[in-house]
């Protein structure tokens, strides 16, 4: 764990130190917290007289970071948490919706998309950026690269591959999910645009987010009906049949001897749709909570 501190000296410069590299047994809040109090005791300092806590936004310890920060808070009410914008915004995003099974076999086959495009020789700009929306902009002319490895590859165990992801990205699931995200990436993209900026307008800033949040929710109790509709139409136009919503399928992770079972319906509307804007929702008041929200206002009023 790196711990870098800032503080104000007496001249009223804002300082920033990296402190040190704090060797933990195992990732855990508990864990993070005894490792935090021992380097404060040693350095003559204390939780008591913490300000503010900001973490790495993209870690993959982002959970562990979280229990930390709830235990810091505990301890001292005042040491405000604000979310770190050097990070881009997107990738937050993304690592959260991870959490839904569904979503994250969905960047697996996405990355293996692009190592097998980017491996081949024929096509090599086909795709350039592992951007979601090239893939639907060039999906015909990434399976067709697909199609000639399947076909031409050298390697018995890339052909293979190449073939299941084929029949993958046909996949009523995986086009789903594929203009899910666009969507989703599409509303906070200016935002975390905004975050970006080197000479950053906070109050503009938390404006942003107070809009990224009311999008989400509009999309959620209107943007359905015409979402599906959406991916049907470009279903359609690839000349892919569309599952009936009605019928059943197992319950993701089960077997169908298991019995338990599902509508079309219900997996893409509640499990998927619902499910991956929930997650966001949660990640975005845990990124930008009131509190730190009203504390950044309050800061830009002191800029000149």
């Amino acid at each position: 764990m790196d711990v870098i501190v800032r503080f104000v000296n007496k001249q009223g410069q804002v300082i920033e130190r990296f402190l040190a590299v704090e060797d933990v047994a195992d990732t855990s809040a508990s864990s993070l917290k005894t490792a935090l109090d021992g380097l404060f005791a040693r350095c003559g300092l204390s939780i008591s007289i913490l300000r503010g806590q900001g973490y790495d936004g993209a870690s993959n310890m982002k959970g562990q970071f979280n229990g930390l920060k709830t235990l810091i808070l505990n301890e001292n009410p005042f040491a405000f948490y604000v979310n770190c914008f050097a990070h881009q915004l997107q990738l937050v995003v993304v690592s959260g919706a991870k959490g839904i099974l569904a979503i994250s076999d969905f960047f697996n086959y996405v990355t293996m998309i692009v190592n097998i495009v980017g491996a081949s020789c024929k096509r090599r700009d086909v795709l350039l950026r592992k951007h979601h929306d090239k893939i639907v902009e060039k999906l015909e002319k990434v399976l067709e690269v697909l199609e000639n490895v399947c076909n031409d590859g050298n390697v018995a165990e890339q052909r293979g591959i190449a073939s299941g992801l084929i029949q993958r990205m046909e996949s009523f699931e995986f086009i789903f999910i594929l203009h899910m995200m666009i969507k989703v990436l599409g509303l906070t993209n200016d935002l975390s645009n905004a975050l970006q900026q080197k000479d950053q307008n906070i109050v503009n800033a938390m404006g942003l987010i107070v809009t990224v949040k009311e999008l989400m929710q509009d999309l959620r109790e209107n943007g359905w009906g015409i979402f599906l509709e959406e991916v049907k139409s470009f279903f359609v136009a690839m000349s892919v049949s569309v599952p009936n919503m009605e019928d059943s399928i197992p319950v993701r992770g089960r077997s169908r001897r298991g019995g338990q079972l599902v509508t079309y319906y219900h997996h893409y509307h509640a499990e998927i749709f619902i499910a991956v804007i929930d997650l966001l929702t949660t990640e975005m008041n845990n990124q930008f909570s009131e509190t730190s929200t009203e504390l950044l206002r309050c800061i830009a009023c002191l800029d000149p």
